[in-house]
């Protein structure tokens, strides 16, 4: 018989494996017999084990006749590894407890339907709500072959990025920075403009003690201006960067500043522009395609806004310091937003105090 407290358990178990396995969910599985956990695990990192198979590996005793109560439904088809269902069955596991089906179209059911062929019984949903949340990463990245995007900005309490000169260090607290780099530490990818890298000149890595993995660096450069001496290309052998650009020749830097970036390992992409705005649907899908299925924007208020109002972000961080700057560089551009009942609302609040920040994080429901 189903016990929540089980699920619960998987459920916190999959954390252990957030930032570590993607482009894997990070699933947390539980192994119960006779009402007491004899085996446990969490997908490890990619091309490594799954979940289930951890959970088997780490059992206490023989796993026959057993409960497992996993967070997504087990996969059916080989990829970097075997599928868990031939190992679940062969294991002597007689029922299966899963949180969600697995919308990947390899899995979707299969899973379920090879399981119940082989004798053992399966139910699902369970902590549906948590769990979605949990995988939203993945999700999205599999059912719409795009990352999963997250727009962070840190402001003053006056909605202010900058001041008028344009200095920005710091708004935010030290501990506001901090949880910035523990989300760096869990994402694929982080975003930015040329703009941001003229201006700020960032390294866009993580730091932080226990590294999971540096994110790869997306800069959108339209026409190809970086400078070779920035600290985005000094440090590119060591961190893996893109470069997208516009493939209109009216606009791009041309062949040579294309080879000079190659040379030092950035990876350079052309894609469709309108006036030097680059397609940002183009962009997604390109990442997706590389397997990232996490994106964090870090950029200033044309990018956030562009975002916005195209309805291209999935998640809001954002970081309010009670500091009062005044002056013009606000945190987003006009919306096009011309009466209250067309804002965009966030839903799902978190809000959190980080010293004296508040830290807010949302999913924004467009009109």
């Amino acid at each position: 018989m189903y016990n929540d407290e089980f699920m619960k358990l998987a459920i916190s178990l999959a954390e252990n494996g957030r930032g570590k396995c993607s482009p894997n969910p990070n699933v947390g599985a539980v192994i119960v017999k006779d009402n007491k956990v004899i085996g446990t695990g969490f997908t490890q990192p990619y091309g490594l084990d799954h979940a289930e198979i951890t959970a088997l590996k780490n059992c206490s005793e023989s796993p026959i006749d057993s409960d497992l109560y996993v967070t997504l439904e087990p996969c059916s088809h080989f990829g970097k590894t075997p599928p868990c269902v031939d190992s679940i069955y062969k294991a002597g596991i007689k029922n299966v407890y899963a949180g969600i089906k697995d919308p990947n179209p390899k899995v979707n059911g299969n899973g379920f339907l090879k399981l119940n062929m082989a004798g053992i019984k399966t139910q699902y949903p369970f902590c549906e709500h948590i769990i979605n949340k949990q995988l939203e990463y993945y999700l999205t990245w599999i059912q719409t072959k795009k990352p999963f995007v997250i727009l962070k900005n840190a402001v003053s309490l006056d909605g202010k990025i900058a001041a008028d000169n344009g200095d920005s260090k710091w708004i935010s607290n030290e501990l506001s920075r901090k949880q910035v780099h523990l989300l760096r530490n869990e994402i694929d990818g982080i975003l930015t403009t040329i703009n941001t890298v003229k201006y700020d000149n960032p390294l866009l890595n993580v730091r932080i003690d226990n590294v999971n993995k540096n994110p790869i660096r997306i800069i959108l450069d339209p026409r190809l201006e970086i400078d070779l001496n920035s600290n985005i290309c000094r440090t590119a052998r060591e961190y893996r960067t893109v470069v997208y650009y516009t493939s209109d020749p009216a606009y791009t830097g041309g062949a040579d500043k294309i080879k000079q970036l190659n040379d030092i390992e950035i990876e350079t992409y052309s894609v469709k522009a309108d006036d030097e705005i680059l397609d940002m649907n183009e962009i997604l899908l390109s990442l997706g395609s590389m397997r990232v299925s996490s994106l964090l924007v870090e950029a200033g208020k044309t990018l956030s806004s562009y975002l916005l109002k195209n309805q291209f972000v999935n998640k809001i961080y954002y970081f309010i310091a009670p500091k009062i700057i005044g002056g013009t560089i606000n945190v987003f551009d006009d919306l096009n937003i011309k009466n209250m009942d067309k804002v965009i609302d966030l839903s799902d609040i978190e809000i959190k105090v980080l010293g004296n920040d508040i830290f807010i994080t949302g999913y924004p429901k467009y009109n």
